[in-house]
This record gives C-alpha cells, sequence and structure tokens, in this order.
C-alpha cells in the first residue's frame, strides 16, 4: 500500500509526465518510423512521458515504468498537477495512422537526436462511466476486471497477430469454435454480494446448459475481480481449446465495481507457449471499425420502460431513449489480470481511441488478450475479443495491424469488424531505468506517474513504536560520526499539538479521547487527547478531527453500540459535542453514481485506514510551518508501547487503563495484554504540505452538505484558507536544503479514489492530468502500489518489509489464480530474488507479518487470511526454488537464503513482586486465556506498514500489503517515501549509514535483542543465516513448555520450508500455541473482498 525515483544522471531517466498533445486532436496523423528493436531503454532519454497509471511498477504489472498505472490520459492537452522537470517537444511524438500503426509512442524516436521518449496521453484505464456493478479494480497492478480475462490462460485470440512489417490490412479472424460445441465444458461463478457480518458459501455454482443456450445471443458478463487462471500450475504449453471461465468470484472481494460474471470462449488453435512476461509492455489501442450495435436488449429495456407512466420511466430509463448503438471500451488483460482499459466512446460504432499503455508486467500468459465490450446500463457485453500470442512479442518486435473481433462463435462478431492495434515487449534487462538504485542528482524525480511529486528539502523523522525510552536500544553509528536517536513518537505528537497556534487536523481510522499521549512521568501523564484538543481549540486554535464512520456504531436517541471495530467514533464525537473542536465522522462511501447495492457494500466493508495528524509549527522569524506526522498509528487505545513489549508488567502501570487483546473473548483477568509494534514518521518540509492537501481534500468531500442541509445558503466547510494567513508560509517557501547533508527528499503516496476526496477532475479524459486512474465511475490514485514497485524494482541489495498483511499475486498462484489479490508486490519480489539468482549476485529479502491477524485465529475470517497469506509465500519460495535449478545452484543454497518470513513474540518469566488483580470468574481451563496466562507468552502484533530498500530509501504509511490497501478503491490509504540524497549507494558508492540505516539497525536491534557485525551487510548470506538462526532459536523458547525471559522477540515464521520451497506445516506445531488456529490456514467460506 505500501518510491520514487526520476530521471536524471547517472539514471537519465525520461519523464514520465511530460504528456504530448492530445492524441485524439488528430486522429489520423502520420505514422511514426518503427523503433529498432532492441528499443533504447526509454530511461536513458532525458524525456519521458507521463504515465498516469496508478499502477506500481514491479515486476509485475510495470505500467511504463515512469508510469504506473496510468490514470486514464485522456486529455493530453490538460498538463500534469505537477510537472516534472521533463519538457518533450510537442511535437516530436504522434500515434501513427490506422490501421498500419507503425507505432504508437515509440521507446525511442528512431533516427531522432534527442531520443525523447512520449507517451501519448491516454484515457488508459479509464473506466467506462456505465452503470454496471463492475469495479475497476485497477489497484495498481490488479484492475480485477474478471471479464477481461479471457481464456484459462490458454486461449487463441481474435486475428492473426502482425509484427511490424505485416500490414494491418491483412485481416485473418481467427476460427473460434462455435459456442455449441463448447457449452458442456462451461462453468461460471456468479457473484451475489450479502452482508458480511455473515460469512456465506463461495458463490459458485454450475448453470444448466439450457441456460447458457438461452443467453448465448446476448453473452452478458458482469466482470467481477476474479478470473479463473489456468489449472493449478502454468505448464510450458497450454491448449487454448478449453473455454474460459471468466467467473469473477469477487463476491464483494473485488472493489465496489465487481462485474459478476463474463463468459469468454477461447479459440482453439492448439498449443500455445506459456511464456514470463517481465518487463513493460508499450501498446497502443488506435481504433475499431464496424463494430456491431449491441443495444438491441438495451432498446427492449426502452421500450417496456416506455410503457410506464412517464415520470417513472424517465427516472429508470434516464437517457436511454438518447442510446442508439453501442458504447465500446477495450481492456487489456495478461493471465486473466487486466492491466489496462481504454475509456469508453459513446454511441459509436468506429470508435477512435488512439490510447496508449506503456504497462508493467510480471505474469506467465501465452496470449495478451484485447476484449472490446459495450458499456450498458445493466453491464458490460461482450462485442468480442482479439488475443496476441506472447510468442509472437517476445522477440520485442512490433507486433501492430487491424485485427478482426471475434464473438463468442469465435467467428467475426460482424462483417468487417476490426481492432486496430500495435504492441511491443520490453524485457526487464533493457529497462535501465531500474538497475541503479534510487537515483543521484538534482534532476532525480521520485516515483514518476503519482499525484505528488517528490518534494525536496526538509527533514524526517522516523519511529518505531509509540515510544522509546532513552538508552532503551544500543547505539548505531552513522556516516556522520553521529549516533542515530531514537524519536519518541507520541512525545513528539502531543508537543506539536501543545505548540499549535494556528491549526491541528487529524485523521484517524480511530481517535479516542481518552488516550494519554505521555506517560512516562510529568504533568503530562494524566492528560487526555481530548482534554488537549479542547485546550488549544478554547486559545483559537481550529482543530478538526476526521474519523472513519464505522457503520456498525451508533448512538440513536440515547441507545448507544460500540460497533464491531470498536473505533469509538460515536464516543469521541460525543465527548467533542459541545466544545468548538470540530469531529467530522466520515463514511466509506462508493459515490452516488453507484448503485445502492454498491454503496451499502462499499460502506459496510471498507474503511478510511489513514492516521495523519498536521499541525502549524514554528518555523522561526515569526513564521509558522506545517508539519505532518504519517503511519500506521492511530491515536486510540491499544497502540501505545515501547520495544521490551511487556505483556504483564505493566497491566498495574502505564496500561493499566490501556487493555487491549482481541483474540480474547469473556474475562481477561490476569491475561497477557497484545503488544503493539508499529511504524511511524515526522514530516517537516515542503511534503507536509502535500499531507495537509490530501486533508483538504477529504474533508471538503466529507463535510459536503447533503440533504435538506444543501438549502442552506451559505456553508462553512471549517477549513483555514492558509493563504490569507499572512505568517504561515506557504510550500514554495520551504528551504530547499540543497546544502544540507542531512536533508530529505519525500514524496506523498495514496490508496483512494474520488468518491473520498475534492478536487478530482470530474471529466475522465483530465484525469492524465493528475496521474490519475479512471475506474468505475470514479477516478483512482494508486500511487502506493506504485511507489511499493518502483522500489522494489530498483533494488539493488536487500528489502526489509514490516507489514500487517502480505498477500497478493494471486494470478501466479497455483491455485485460485482468479482470487482478485492481483497486487504485485509479492511477484516483484520473487521476480527480483530470481533476476539476482541468475546474475550469480547476493539479494536477501525479511518479511515480519504479524503471528496471526489480529482477532480469534480460529475464526473463519483469520483463517482464510492466513491460507492466502500461505499461497503467497508458496508461490514466492517456488518462483525462487526454479531459478535455483535454472542457475544449477539448487544443491549449494535454499530459498531460505534468499528470502525469510519472521514474526514476534514475547514470553515473560513469573515476578514474584507482580500484582495482577484478576476480577469476575476466572477463566475456563484450557481456554486460551487460560493457556496463554499459564504459559505467559504471546505474539507481538505488528501492525507496522513499511519498507525499506538498500538503506537508501524508505516508506512507512498505513497500507497494508493486500488489495484492500493497494488497490485504491477499497480502504482509503496514506503513505510516504523518502530518502536522503547524500545517503545513497549511488552518491557513496558503498553502503550508506544515514538515517534510513540507523533506522533499520534499531529495529533489527529491537527484533533480535543485539546488533550483530554481520547486520552492516544484511544481503549477505552470513546475515541471513544469522538472523534466522536468531528467529528459529527464538521460537524454540517461545514454543517450549518451560517459561523463560526472552530476550528477543523476532521469531522464525512457524511453518517448514524445504529446499524446494514447499511450505508446510512444522511437525507437531499445526496450530498456534495456547490459542489454536492453523498456522498454514484453511479455505473456509467467507467473502473474499474481507479477507484480501
Amino acid at each position: 500500500m505500501d518510491n520514487n525515483y526520476g530521471s536524471s544522471s547517472p539514471y537519465r531517466y525520461p519523464n514520465p509526465y511530460m504528456y504530448p498533445p492530445n492524441p485524439n486532436s488528430n486522429p489520423n496523423p502520420n505514422p511514426n518510423p518503427h523503433r529498432p528493436y532492441p528499443p533504447q531503454d526509454p530511461y536513458a532519454h532525458s524525456h519521458a512521458p507521463p504515465y498516469p497509471y496508478p499502477y506500481l511498477s514491479s515486476h509485475s504489472f510495470n505500467y511504463s515504468y515512469p508510469r504506473p498505472y496510468p490514470p486514464p490520459q485522456l486529455v493530453p492537452s490538460a498538463p500534469p498537477a505537477y510537472p516534472y522537470p521533463y519538457h518533450g517537444p510537442q511535437g516530436t511524438h504522434n500515434p501513427p495512422t490506422q490501421p498500419s500503426h507503425s507505432h504508437h509512442a515509440s521507446l525511442l524516436q528512431h533516427g531522432s537526436s534527442s531520443n525523447h521518449y512520449y507517451y501519448q496521453p491516454n484515457a488508459s484505464y479509464e473506466d467506462r462511466p456505465d452503470s454496471h456493478s463492475r469495479h475497476n479494480s485497477y489497484s495498481g497492478p490488479f484492475w480485477q476486471e474478471t471479464s477481461s480475462s479471457i481464456g484459462g490462460g490458454g486461449g487463441g485470440g481474435g486475428g492473426v497477430s502482425q509484427t511490424s512489417g505485416g500490414g494491418g490490412d491483412n485481416l485473418r479472424p481467427s476460427a473460434y469454435p462455435r459456442l455449441e460445441d463448447l457449452l458442456n465444458d462451461v462453468r461460471l461463478s456468479e457473484n451475489q454480494p450479502n452482508s458480511p457480518a455473515a460469512p456465506a458459501q463461495p458463490f459458485t455454482h454450475s448453470i444448466s446448459i439450457s441456460k447458457l443456450q438461452q443467453k448465448k445471443e446476448d453473452f452478458y458478463g458482469y466482470s467481477n475481480n476474479s478470473f479463473s487462471g489456468w489449472g493449478s500450475s502454468y505448464p510450458n504449453r497450454v491448449n487454448s481449446g478449453r473455454f474460459s471461465d471468466f467467473s469473477s468470484s469477487g463476491s464483494f472481494n473485488d472493489s465496489m465495481y465487481n462485474q459478476s460474471l463474463q463468459v469468454v470462449p477461447v479459440q482453439n488453435k492448439g498449443s500455445l507457449r506459456v511464456l514470463l512476461l517481465h518487463g513493460n509492455l508499450d501498446i497502443w489501442v488506435h481504433e475499431a471499425k464496424n463494430l456491431p450495435n449491441m443495444d438491441m436488449f438495451h432498446k427492449t429495456l426502452g421500450d417496456m420502460f416506455g410503457k410506464l407512466p412517464g415520470s417513472v420511466s424517465n427516472k429508470i430509463e434516464g437517457t436511454m431513449h438518447k442510446k442508439i448503438t453501442s458504447d465500446p471500451y477495450v481492456s487489456i488483460s495478461v493471465s486473466n489480470a487486466v492491466i489496462g482499459r481504454t475509456f469508453v466512446i459513446s454511441n459509436s460504432e468506429n470508435p477512435v481511441w488512439s490510447q496508449h499503455f506503456y504497462v508493467p508486467v510480471a505474469h506467465y500468459a501465452a496470449e495478451v488478450h484485447f476484449v472490446v465490450k459495450d458499456s450498458d446500463i445493466v453491464g458490460s457485453q461482450l462485442i468480442g475479443i482479439v488475443a496476441i500470442p506472447v510468442e509472437q512479442i517476445y522477440s520485442g518486435e512490433i507486433v501492430e495491424g487491424a485485427y478482426s473481433v471475434l464473438n463468442s462463435n469465435g467467428k467475426p462478431c460482424k462483417q468487417g469488424a476490426v481492432l486496430s492495434l500495435s504492441i511491443q515487449y520490453i524485457p526487464m534487462e533493457k529497462l535501465s531505468f531500474y538497475h541503479q538504485g534510487v537515483g543521484a542528482g538534482p534532476e532525480y524525480v521520485g516515483v514518476p506517474a503519482t499525484y505528488f511529486p517528490l518534494r525536496k528539502g526538509g527533514h524526517v523523522t522516523l519511529y518505531q513504536d509509540a515510544h522509546v525510552p532513552d538508552g532503551i536500544l544500543p547505539n548505531v553509528l552513522l556516516d556522520s560520526g553521529m549516533f542515530y536517536v531514537n524519536g519518541k513518537c507520541w512525545h513528539d505528537i502531543f508537543d506539536a499539538i501543545s505548540q499549535a497556534r494556528r491549526l491541528i487536523y487529524i485523521t484517524g481510522w480511530s481517535v479516542w479521547h481518552k488516550v494519554r499521549l505521555v506517560r512516562d512521568g510529568g504533568y503530562a501523564s494524566d492528560y487526555t487527547l481530548g482534554d488537549l484538543l479542547k485546550t488549544k481549540s478554547q486559545e483559537g486554535v481550529r482543530v478538526l478531527l476526521l474519523i472513519w464512520d464505522d457503520p456498525t456504531s451508533r448512538s440513536i436517541l440515547g441507545y448507544k453500540t460500540d460497533g464491531v471495530m470498536a473505533t469509538h467514533d460515536e464516543e469521541t464525537r460525543r465527548f467533542f459535542k459541545h466544545s468548538s473542536v470540530h469531529v467530522l465522522l466520515s463514511p466509506r462511501t462508493a459515490g452516488k453514481r453507484h448503485s445502492w447495492i454498491k454503496q451499502r457494500e462499499v460502506g459496510t466493508i471498507y474503511t478510511h485506514h489513514q492516521k495523519t495528524v498536521i499541525v502549524d509549527a514554528d518555523a522561526g522569524n515569526n513564521r509558522r510551518k506545517i508539519i505532518a506526522f504519517v503511519g500506521g498509528l492511530d491515536l486510540c487505545d491499544g497502540r501505545y508501547d515501547t520495544p521490551h513489549h511487556p505483556i504483564f508488567k505493566t497491566l498495574q502501570t502505564i496500561h493499566k487503563d490501556d487493555y487491549h487483546n482481541p483474540t480474547f473473548t469473556g474475562n481477561t483477568g490476569g491475561c497477557p495484554r497484545e503488544p503493539w509494534h508499529d511504524l511511524h514518521s515526522k514530516i517537516d518540509g515542503p511534503a507536509a504540505y502535500d499531507v495537509l492537501t490530501n486533508f483538504e481534500e477529504r474533508w471538503l468531500k466529507a463535510s459536503k452538505p447533503q440533504g435538506i442541509k444543501k438549502l442552506k445558503i451559505s456553508y462553512d466547510d471549517a477549513l483555514l484558507r492558509l493563504e490569507r494567513i499572512p505568517d504561515v508560509i506557504g510550500i514554495n517557501d520551504t528551504p530547499s536544503g540543497d546544502n544540507d547533508p542531512e536533508s530529505w527528499h519525500v514524496q506523498i503516496f495514496r490508496s483512494i479514489d474520488s468518491s473520498s476526496v475534492k478536487r478530482f477532475p470530474k471529466d475522465p479524459r483530465e484525469a492524465t492530468g493528475k496521474n490519475l486512474v479512471c475506474g468505475k465511475n470514479v477516478l483512482i490514485d494508486m500511487s502506493i502500489h506504485t511507489a511499493y514497485v518502483k522500489a522494489i524494482r530498483a533494488a539493488q541489495h536487500y528489502i526489509y518489509i514490516e507489514n500487517q498483511y502480505f498477500i497478493g499475486s494471486s494470478f501466479n498462484w497455483s491455485q485460485h489464480k482468479d482470487l482478485g489479490a492481483n497486487n504485485l508486490i509479492p511477484m516483484e519480489i520473487a521476480l527480483k530474488i530470481a533476476e539476482k539468482i541468475k546474475a550469480n549476485e547476493r539479494f536477501a529479502v525479511y518479511i515480519v507479518i504479524p503471528m496471526w491477524p489480529e482477532g480469534v485465529p480460529t475464526g473463519a475470517a483469520t483463517q482464510r487470511i492466513l491460507f492466502w497469506q500461505n499461497k503467497t509465500m508458496q508461490m514466492m519460495y517456488e518462483t525462487i526454488y526454479k531459478a535455483l535449478v535454472e542457475a544449477g545452484l539448487e544443491a549449494a543454497f535454499s530459498p531460505q537464503d534468499y528470502l525469510n518470513f519472521f514474526c514476534l513474540g514475547n514470553r515473560e518469566a513469573v515476578n514474584l513482586y507482580e500484582n495482577v488483580n484478576i476480577s469476575g470468574n476466572p477463566p475456563q481451563a484450557n481456554s486460551p486465556q487460560a493457556n496463554s496466562r499459564n504459559s505467559r507468552r504471546f505474539m507481538i502484533y505488528v501492525h507496522s506498514k513499511g519498507m525499506i530498500v538498500d538503506d537508501e530509501y524508505v516508506i512507512v504509511g498505513s497500507a497494508n500489503i493486500n488489495q484492500r490497501s493497494m488497490e485504491g478503491t477499497r480502504d482509503s490509504e496514506i503513505a510516504m517515501g523518502a530518502y536522503q540524497p547524500h545517503h545513497t549507494w549511488a552518491r557513496k558508492q558503498s553502503c550508506p549509514h544515514g538515517q534510513i540505516h540507523g533506522y533499520r539497525m534499531s529495529l533489527w536491534a529491537e527484533h533480535t535483542g543485539t546488533i550483530d557485525e554481520c547486520f552492516l551487510q544484511p544481503e549477505s548470506l552470513e546475515c541471513v543465516r544469522r538472523v534466522r538462526a536468531i528467529g528459529e532459536m527464538n521460537w524454540k523458547q517461545f514454543a517450549a513448555n518451560e517459561v523463560t525471559e526472552m530476550r528477543g522477540h523476532l521469531l522464525k515464521y512457524p511453518v517448514d520450508v524445504d529446499r524446494k520451497g514447499k511450505v508446510r506445516s512444522l511437525p507437531g506445531q499445526e496450530e498456534f500455541p495456547d490459542v489454536g488456529g492453523k498456522i498454514v490456514g484453511s479455505f473456509l467460506a467467507m467473502k473474499e473482498n474481507l479477507t484480501i
């Protein structure tokens, strides 16, 4: 959820943000000459076009790298909101004429001395504004648009692809088998949203042949986020003669814009090779001609509604009477994962898109599918498909032409119906943009194609846990000759709020007025957050709280419910009700253009998950500036902890009124608390103003008058207008820090859509200028995923991750490929390791996750999450083992010499002086409470959402590594990515020992209880094996019957990984100690969107 990079020597990245002129302004420009192959690295050029794809650039869907998921670049004429320093000559790159399409945004202009890499602004990924319920879950690398996945991976496609030399006039329709011949093999999965409170059985059932035959002419499909993939694993070849069951299971699990199902027949062309596409796809979707009129069904509805009374008919029908023909758009999918989508062109049988996609891919696939659909009020209707075999593009040649669009019978959907396109594959080895880590030099632009640009200057403070007492952790020496200083997060937040003079803005999943931020003595120990905020408000400071409105918590006519998540939202609102503190409870909504069902679904399942505190601070010379805190810590109960993570010792002291352990139900007297480990940050510099912008955009949306309140003549949104306050400096007045060796460069990322923020363009064609992606009736900022993928692809030595969840890249799992957990992060990591093995270079990945997701470990939702997590681990280890075999190194090394998963736990010996009051009835014998109290152990809950790469780059925020946080249309998230330009590998030509190095070493000291010399080289085999040995030793101590005090907390995650990468339960330890629940999870009935 949860990366920035730009172009400059030595990386000379092209500007991914500068958009060329509107491609639609001249639908038939002169074609550009073909680019030579191998294409020159676009990132080696001084200019690059913007890729408004909020897609994560990872080894898998790398959307043009400078641009992860390109937001729909519809109006190239609109300049990006934050122009990057690369400006390409406006007239240099034009889309080729149709149908020859010699090549769209050629990676490099053949014969051009400037070598500008231009990307045509496009509406790529624009979700059509139709009303059907498919969510363009293009979350980063995962638009879960099942409907566009074709064939279980194998099928052949529409039209015979032509290489750049082939003309576009040689149309050769592929011979799909007739639908009647395939009916016996059809399986449909139907998606029906239900209340998440009562998990239901998966909505999968067979459809009778008669029903299919009845519908074969219509062939309607509601795309769901899941796609049925190939079988249990990718064979070297697949038979394309099977019927792809595009079932989008997703129940709710896809994003709010699911389409329930789509069936697409796959042509039987014999066996096709399944190859790994790892790099970028350079695609132009030019135009379609002679598409059929798919609105006959629509006309029938219109005729039916026309018989109703006029007013009723108009409300139901809307503008239906104006529709005369199809509203086509094209979805592009690889391995049943949608990687791009054009915008919808209304009422056209000859649509011209001239839309460019530069897409990151990391998929095993036999074909790339272009699915042409009609956007309709009742869903998306399949018009036909074009399939390009991966074998044809694997050499890097430009494949282009006009291809017959084949319908469900494998025949042209209409005489002369063709789709003009071109496609070129650029493998990772040709993309030097990712080869040198974080760039150096003043022209480095950070993560391209994001809503907020890289901000240069300022300072960052990194925090581990809510509080770190002085002297609790060992000293870490930095390059400056100074020692790393641990920040005190909640203490700093308390001081920042206390010293604010103008504004205090807080966002949270949960904010509790009773929480005490400072607990280590002094006058502030008993001062609650609520008291502090009331005091500041009375001083004239504008205090605004923007808190997620839990739909299960209510306070109506004196009747109060705490809510399933116990976020205290209603309690906090009541506390501030008669004060001058403004509290806005903001529900997660799907937007007014979505159906009532979708609005209920989104409001019930998804949340506002951002955690920020924004205040004004002293800037010197009687001026004020904005600073911001961003990370994983909510200001609520259960979060206060230190690196010691006590479980019993503080129950009568600092945690006396702050007991939190949702694993237990019933009496918890004498039971261990749940320790809490988290990461957070403070930003002092220009990037803090972007955090402020995020708050303002969300506040304006959430506070917009609804219902009868719209009748009010005046409306005060309560936000301060900083431009009217002369003593508050603006973003452009902040110091650049160019001469400060300890300065930082920072970039803000988000997962959010236009239903949660104001100021996004209303016209999806303008999304490109803001680097947004088009989804179903929404515009999406998916830059967190983009940032993670970019950072992983640029990693050269090691990756260290702490995250509350780790689920993704389901398109490459051995099973459940159609789940829809399509974020690229796990696959990108696995392919990064495979890449280094192939190059015979060391690389290491350390991933710390909770022992189990918070809650009851035997519960259905928890077991399902653990099951998906296990599938993610398995896929990664299998990929690494395969790389070892191909390199002939499987005897010398094991997968765990490169990748290891850990969790945290603590155990305290009996303290004779411990005074634990046990109230109520004692827990039942052999219950989780009784077992944990007797064994005196419990997991330390890892709530962190962060990643450190090569000791030079860090991401910290609120986003988990799962679909909910990365997709942009589910939970709203915010994160920051940062580095110190004077402390990078590129600048030092050795391991940098700046603040990020100190942070990582301090975290490792907290977890292991020591600092080892090998920690200075985390990529080394010695370090990997040493850290794993520490984890294995600690697990044995944690799981033993004998109660002993633990020095370190790092535990090897309790699964067995053999030398071939097979992940199994530990012999004799299949369940978690004391609390039960299978460690590898169980496939229990549960809504996928709740668990991925």
